[in-house]
């Protein structure tokens, strides 16, 4: 398996949950660097910088879900419900950044560095951005 943003290489970008949040699972500047850079990682990498719990063969995938499953099943439902409400307030700020993100997302998107990325990728070559830098 094989992980990347691809976003801004097509012109589009995850505001809010998709950057905060990574960057809270990889640290920040590793988050830059995926975010800013579009590089693709190897499996081992993810695990490395702590974007997965685990990795496996694929034709032990399954069978390690199951475990994972099984795991989580022997414990009490109610404590888990608080524990995932836990963590999930300790981001609730993020919806806010995330709205304010995807409206500004939808004035982008009526762009024609936008329509660049579209058609870019539509048309399988790489977007020219160089003359929209500011």
């Amino acid at each position: 398996a094989q992980f990347g943003q691809a976003g801004p290489k097509v012109g589009s970008v995850d505001p809010g949950y998709g950057t905060a949040f990574l960057a809270r699972v990889v640290g920040e500047k590793k988050a830059r660097e995926i975010w800013y850079l579009c590089r693709r990682y190897k499996a081992a990498e993810a695990l490395q910088m702590g974007l997965v719990n685990a990795v496996v063969p694929h034709e032990q995938l399954d069978a390690e879900v199951q475990k994972w499953c099984d795991e989580i099943m022997e414990k009490s439902p109610t404590a888990l419900a608080i524990a995932k409400r836990s963590f999930n307030m300790d981001t609730a700020h993020q919806s806010g950044i995330a709205g304010m993100g995807m409206y500004a997302l939808k004035l982008y998107y009526d762009t024609e560095e936008s329509r660049e990325g579209v058609k870019a990728f539509q048309e399988k070559r790489k977007p020219d951005f160089r003359k929209y830098a500011k």
